[in-house]
């Protein structure tokens, strides 16, 4: 499958900006065997007066853009085409619960993709005794680590409702829980806490959705999404697998990865600071547009 992407992101200030820092990691990635960018670009209005790309810990191709001079509006865009490839469904190798430790104390590694990095805490995700009481009530005697995720996934699909308006981009694992309610990042969020809390590495996963409109329902520009999902370390012999709380689906096709973290503070796709007061408005709009071979 043959995607062009194009994401624009704009703020407006009620007072012009100043000294403004931005982190941008915009792009997707090129995993083998799965996803290979094609071409990419992101530009940022008004040019900046520096900047740089590195890539960071995990592999993030990242931007760092400095804005000296007073603006009232920034406005990010990113274009790209990107080609995924199927995966082919398996048979579930992965151990039950139990023999997981064991694999995962045999993985001497510390690269980006080690699970070690994610079966602890991290930035925004401290561990919650409700969550992990609740990931509990989940398990049933011998099931395996890939099945242990398939039923929080479903759990968590089934148990929340999608709700823009009820949680902000801060808004915590445990009151997200609270609610039972949120958006894609509370979803994942909360399934990671919940699989941590037995044991289990899990990773966040930000990228682009293809959303599909209705039936008899024209397709509106720019009504794709960023979205996130989640990855779950399923044991030597199986590795990394994606889940997609908020639609109760394995990752395929239509999710277009940009980044990889422990939590959504590794993948954020736009981090800044700028000196300014009062207050901003920000827009964003998402195109996932399938290319016909």
């Amino acid at each position: 499958m043959l995607y062009d992407i194009t994401l624009h992101i704009g703020y407006s200030y009620e007072v012009p900006a100043t000294g403004a820092h931005h982190m941008l990691r915009l792009l997707p990635l090129s995993l083998p065997d799965r996803q290979r960018l094609v071409a990419g670009a992101v530009t940022v209005t008004p040019a900046p007066d520096e900047i740089s790309t590195f890539t960071d810990f995990f592999r993030h191709a990242t931007s760092h853009a400095i804005l000296r001079s007073p603006h009232e509006k920034l406005d990010i865009r990113m274009q790209a085409r990107v080609m995924l490839q199927a995966q082919p469904l398996s048979a579930d190798f992965s151990p039950i619960l139990d023999r997981l430790p064991p694999e995962i104390a045999e993985t001497w590694s510390l690269e980006p993709e080690s699970p070690h990095h994610f079966i602890g805490t991290s930035p925004r995700l401290p561990r919650d005794k409700q969550i992990a009481a609740y990931a509990r009530e989940q398990l049933k005697p011998s099931m395996t680590v890939r099945q242990i995720a398939e039923q929080l996934c479903a759990r968590i699909h089934k148990d929340f409702k999608y709700d823009a308006a009820a949680t902000t981009v801060d808004t915590t694992p445990t009151e997200a829980f609270a609610l039972k309610r949120g958006v894609c990042q509370d979803f994942s969020h909360v399934m990671i806490v919940a699989l941590r809390s037995l044991g289990i590495p899990a990773g966040y996963v930000s990228g682009f959705l293809r959303t599909i409109p209705p039936p008899g329902k024209e397709r509106l520009e720019g009504a794709d999404a960023m979205h996130a999902w989640v990855r779950v370390w399923c044991g030597k012999l199986t590795g990394w697998l994606e889940f997609d709380p908020t639609n109760d689906v394995p990752a395929g096709t239509d999710h277009i990865v940009v980044g990889y973290g422990r939590d959504y503070a590794d993948v954020a796709p736009v981090i800044g600071v700028l000196k300014s007061y009062g207050s901003h408005k920000t827009e964003q709009a998402v195109d996932v547009i399938p290319i016909k071979p």
